[in-house]
C-alpha cells in the first residue's frame, strides 16, 4: 500500500514551487495533475514516472471528481508514491479536502503539502497588499464559480459589505454579476477592482476598473485571473512607481 501526497504547486511561476513539493515530484511513481499546473514542473519527474492529466475547465471535465477519487485509491493500492498535483490552494475551492477525506476513509495514508496560494501570491506579486495599515484590516477569499446545480447562492453577500478587501477566484465569467451583487449590498460604486491574468508569469496582464464600471460594461478579461476588490488596488501604482524610481537612483 502506497502513500498519497496532495501537493500544492504554484500560481504560475515554477520558481514558486516549494522545496518539499519539488522533492516529492522527483520521487513520485505517478503524478495526477490539474489543468493550471505549469507544464515545466512535470519535467522534474523521473523518467519512469507515470503522468496523468485530470484537469477541469468550465463546461468540460476530463474526469468527474468521484472518478478522480477512485483513481487515487487505485494507484495508492499498487504504487509507492502517488502525487496529486494541484494548484497552491489545496483546501480553497480545490477539492483537496474531499480527496483527503475519501482516501482516509479507505485506509490510505495521505499527507497535504501546501503551496503558494493564488489568492494571496498573485496579488502580492502584482504589488497589491491585501491588508495595509489605515486602509485594509481584513480580507476574504470568495468563489466566483458556485455549483450551478444549487438553487440559490450560498455566499453571504451582505456580510461582504463590511470586509475591506475581497479576492474572487474563478470569477471571470461572472464578473459583471459579482459587481452587481456587491453594489446591491452597498459597496462603494467607485471602489477599484483589479483583474490579474496569468499572475506571476511572463504573460501577466493587469486590468483595472471600478465596481460601477464593471457592473455596467465589464472590461475584457481572460481566465485564469484573480479578481481583487478594494482600496488596496490603488496602492499598486504607488508601490510600482516607487520601486522603479529606486532602481534609477
Amino acid at each position: 500500500m502506497g502513500k498519497v501526497y496532495l501537493v500544492g504547486a504554484e500560481p504560475g511561476d515554477v520558481e514558486l514551487l516549494t522545496l518539499k513539493a519539488l522533492r516529492l515530484i522527483r520521487s513520485a511513481d505517478v503524478i495526477i495533475y490539474d489543468r493550471l499546473i505549469n507544464p515545466e514542473i512535470l519535467t522534474f519527474a523521473k523518467p519512469e514516472c507515470e503522468l496523468m492529466y485530470v484537469g477541469k475547465e468550465e463546461g468540460y471535465h476530463t474526469l468527474e471528481q468521484e472518478k478522480i477519487n477512485k483513481l487515487l485509491l487505485e494507484y495508492a493500492q499498487k504504487r509507492d508514491v502517488v502525487v496529486r498535483l494541484k494548484g497552491g490552494d489545496l483546501f480553497v475551492f480545490g477539492r483537496g479536502g474531499e480527496e483527503m477525506l475519501f482516501l482516509a476513509e479507505h485506509g490510505i495514508e495521505v499527507e497535504a503539502i501546501p503551496g503558494v496560494s493564488s489568492a494571496i501570491g498573485v496579488p502580492t506579486f502584482a504589488g497589491i497588499p491585501l491588508t495595509f495599515r489605515g486602509i485594509s484590516s481584513s480580507f476574504a477569499v470568495i468563489t466566483g464559480h458556485e455549483d450551478p446545480r444549487k438553487g440559490r447562492s450560498s455566499i453571504n453577500w451582505e456580510c461582504l459589505k463590511g470586509i475591506d478587501t475581497l479576492v474572487f477566484l474563478m470569477g471571470v465569467s461572472r464578473r459583471q454579476l459579482i459587481a452587481q451583487r456587491l453594489l446591491e449590498v452597498g459597496r462603494d460604486p467607485k471602489e477599484p477592482v483589479a483583474f490579474i491574468e496569468r499572475g506571476t508569469t511572463f504573460e501577466e496582464r493587469f486590468v483595472v476598473c471600478t465596481s460601477e464600471g464593471l457592473a455596467k460594461e465589464p472590461p475584457d478579461v481572460k481566465p485564469p485571473a484573480v479578481m481583487v476588490v478594494g482600496k488596496v488596488v490603488e496602492l499598486r501604482k504607488n508601490i510600482k512607481d516607487k520601486a522603479l524610481a529606486s532602481l534609477t537612483i
